[in-house]
């Protein structure tokens, strides 16, 4: 056995993982098998904008077939529901960075599956050739001093081997944070807030983020990556919150 895996080897017998919910002996990734087992998945989910849908439904949720959002398809690894929104909480404000591993695989296994084979309808029959991480405005980054996208796109970067375009999107102007406005202002609130810096004539994006609630972020990240000359934009998130039809996305 080569020495790094036998040192990692020695660790785990003596130092076990453990899950990062329940805090008991991990067994699948980070988790535990009961808590694996119980992660709150999207089932079926709208293709546009990961919407959860029953399973009589469609492919298309009411909002995206009322009003089409600009980006082209969403991955959303599970709810963001218990306990995926206080880990994700605890990731953001509680500086757990050790939690973006975790987290970036759930949409890591999300991302191989939809491009593993994709059907002929299948949005993503062109594969995304380049990943964007949602920035974060310069004050807010300073005050936090991370960015919780960055540290995700980071990692599926690495996993489905595509370049991680670091300048290409930012934050053109402050905003107060989406999460203290009510939905229906939300969108007016990012309108314009991003600018594209790169050249991406061609380009098929994925767009990373931690969580999508009404989609009025990303839908305005879109716009300014499309601005930029981007061919597709497909957008990536550890959780997808539930929204009404009439709160809608975008």
């Amino acid at each position: 056995m080569p020495q790094r895996k036998l040192w990692s080897a020695l660790l785990d017998a003596c130092f076990p993982a453990r899950c990062v919910s329940c805090g008991q002996q991990a067994q699948h990734g980070a988790w535990c098998r009961a808590c694996h087992t119980a992660l709150p998945r999207i089932e079926k989910g709208c293709v546009r904008c990961a919407a959860p849908l029953s399973a009589s439904s469609g492919t298309l949720c009411g909002a995206c077939l009322n009003r089409a959002p600009p980006f082209d398809a969403t991955l959303a690894a599970c709810r963001y529901t218990f306990p995926l929104d206080q880990l994700l909480q605890d990731f953001k404000y509680g500086h757990h960075l050790a939690l973006a591993a975790p987290l970036a695989q759930l949409l890591i296994e999300d991302c191989q599956r939809a491009l593993a084979s994709p059907s002929e309808d299948s949005p993503f029959r062109e594969a995304p050739t380049h990943i964007v991480a949602m920035p974060l405005a310069a004050a807010r980054q300073i005050e936090r001093g991370f960015n919780q996208a960055q540290e995700l796109a980071h990692l599926v970067a690495a996993a489905l081997k595509l370049p991680l375009l670091t300048d290409a999107l930012i934050r053109a102007k402050d905003a107060p944070k989406q999460a203290t406005l009510p939905w229906r202002e939300r969108h007016k609130n990012v309108r314009g807030a991003f600018a594209c810096r790169r050249d991406l004539s061609g380009c098929r994006v994925l767009l990373i983020d931690d969580v999508m609630t009404t989609g009025a972020t990303v839908a305005a990240a879109t716009k300014a990556l499309r601005d930029g000359g981007a061919a597709k934009v497909f957008i990536g998130v550890a959780a997808r919150a539930s929204v009404t039809q009439e709160t809608g996305v975008p």
